[in-house]
């Protein structure tokens, strides 16, 4: 990895641990090489770097094209690996970048829901995630990412400097066996595991 990840990573780890008590789980169920599509729910805006800092490997994030115009803050995701879509508008330079990535080798991290929760609960998930798996025949992680929300709901101008945030990784899972509800039920199956861990704990 490039020292310029690594030192980034340093960062938010550090940050996110002092300020959220970050925590991740299943982190070893990630590929350690080969092309990977990480499918996460989406709570809030800090949901790339969290789930990017809590996986032993860069990643590459798709996000939407309006970001990328925003002056000095578009170079600097593009240098984190990041590339446009345009949603919701069959963008297929988008998803030929996204199944080029992948074929390469790379980790992409995307949000099938499209956008971010307004209330913290997992909406419905867009089929296309999975045709973009099937076409690099790579396999999809599901990753739960939970307590963001709480910390920065949409909507909410800045980020509250308390809270918990623990990202969790599942089972790689063949694209093909997922019907169109499959990878949304892997990812609530993933938040009632951890219901069900806090509740033996305690």
């Amino acid at each position: 990895m490039r020292w310029r990840w690594l030192a980034s990573l340093a960062l938010i780890r550090v940050t996110g641990a002092a300020l959220w008590k970050l925590r991740s789980r299943g982190q070893e169920l990630v590929p350690r090489t080969g092309g990977v599509l990480l499918a996460s729910n989406h709570q809030s805006v800090l949901d790339p770097p969290l789930v990017a800092a809590c996986v032993d490997r860069e990643v590459h994030f798709m996000a939407r094209k309006s970001l990328f115009e925003i002056p000095v803050f578009g170079s600097v995701i593009v240098a984190y690996n990041a590339f446009p879509i345009v949603r919701d508008s069959g963008d297929v330079k988008g998803v030929k970048t996204a199944i080029e990535r992948l074929k390469a080798g790379s980790a992409l991290l995307m949000f099938p829901e499209g956008t971010r929760t307004r209330d913290g609960r997992i909406g419905p998930m867009k089929s296309g995630i999975r045709l973009v798996a099937e076409r690099a025949a790579v396999p999809i992680v599901p990753v739960l990412v939970e307590g963001a929300y709480k910390v920065w709901p949409k909507g909410q101008r800045l980020p509250c400097l308390w809270g918990r945030i623990t990202v969790t990784f599942g089972r790689p899972l063949d694209p093909s066996s997922l019907g169109d509800e499959g990878l949304r039920e892997a990812i609530i199956g993933l938040s009632k595991r951890n219901k069900e861990k806090r509740i033996h704990v305690q």
